[in-house]
């Protein structure tokens, strides 16, 4: 990956900024156009599986496709000791991105649809199971993008992370929000798919929490990584990593 740092920073903000306005914007989308609400959560689940499907395939190449400050984390903690990790200065850089650009997809969203630009959701989501179902979800997609990078198929990270986070909706009992970025956008919309502010900082922990279990996980199945930890997570490569790293 050898864009300049500008570049992948304005990838990371722009795709974050435009999943959360996916997100959102067919959120409201379904509750207008009709009142069942398994209706609405099945139009936002195959909204978000093709917008963040197409994300990863169109940015992945320049940032990694990260959009998600876990995943980030995740990907600076695996290659801290390896000359081709992910360095700690472009996580200082990602994170904030990411986060400028999940607020700025729900405003975007909003407006979008005509409704109030910043108006914090009433949407409570604080019950332990929620929480719970942060950590599966969050765990689920860590060990599914560093997996597919241990086995060599990280090419095939556009459709299958969109596929689970697609799955994750019905699953889970939080419909998987797996993200603190997209978790803090979501709070500035108080539509369908809103979080209340007070719901945030719980959705985190799990989240991160799901994170660190997502890794241990990857090393319990594939072992060790002999192999340095490429910056690219979710990105079609030239040369796929031996599936024996």
């Amino acid at each position: 990956m050898n864009a300049p740092i500008g570049r992948r920073v304005a990838a990371e903000a722009i795709g974050t900024g435009l999943l959360v306005a996916v997100v959102v914007g067919s959120g409201i989308q379904a509750t207008e156009l009709s009142h069942d609400v398994g209706v609405q959560l099945l139009a936002n689940c195959l909204a978000t599986v093709f917008g963040l499907g197409v994300l990863i395939a169109l940015l992945g190449p320049v940032s990694g496709a990260h959009f998600n400050p876990a995943v980030t984390l995740a990907a600076w903690f695996t290659g801290r000791r390896t000359p081709d990790g992910l360095p700690l200065r472009d996580v200082a850089a990602y994170v904030p991105a990411q986060i400028v650009g999940a607020i700025g997809g729900a405003v975007l969203a909003d407006a979008m649809f005509a409704k109030p630009l910043v108006r914090f959701s009433t949407h409570d989501r604080s019950a332990g199971h929620l929480w719970l179902g942060e950590v599966v979800a969050t765990a689920g997609l860590v060990l599914l993008i560093f997996g597919l990078s241990r086995i060599g198929r990280a090419a095939l990270a556009p459709v299958a992370v969109a596929s689970y986070i697609g799955a994750a909706y019905w699953f889970t009992s939080s419909t998987s929000f797996a993200n603190p970025a997209v978790t803090i956008g979501r709070a500035f919309t108080d539509t369908f798919a809103g979080i209340a502010p007070a719901s945030v900082t719980p959705f985190i922990a799990a989240q991160l929490l799901g994170a660190a279990l997502g890794l241990a996980v990857v090393a319990a199945i594939y072992g060790p990584s002999t192999a340095p930890a490429h910056r690219e997570i979710g990105v079609p490569r030239s040369e796929p990593e031996p599936a024996s790293s």
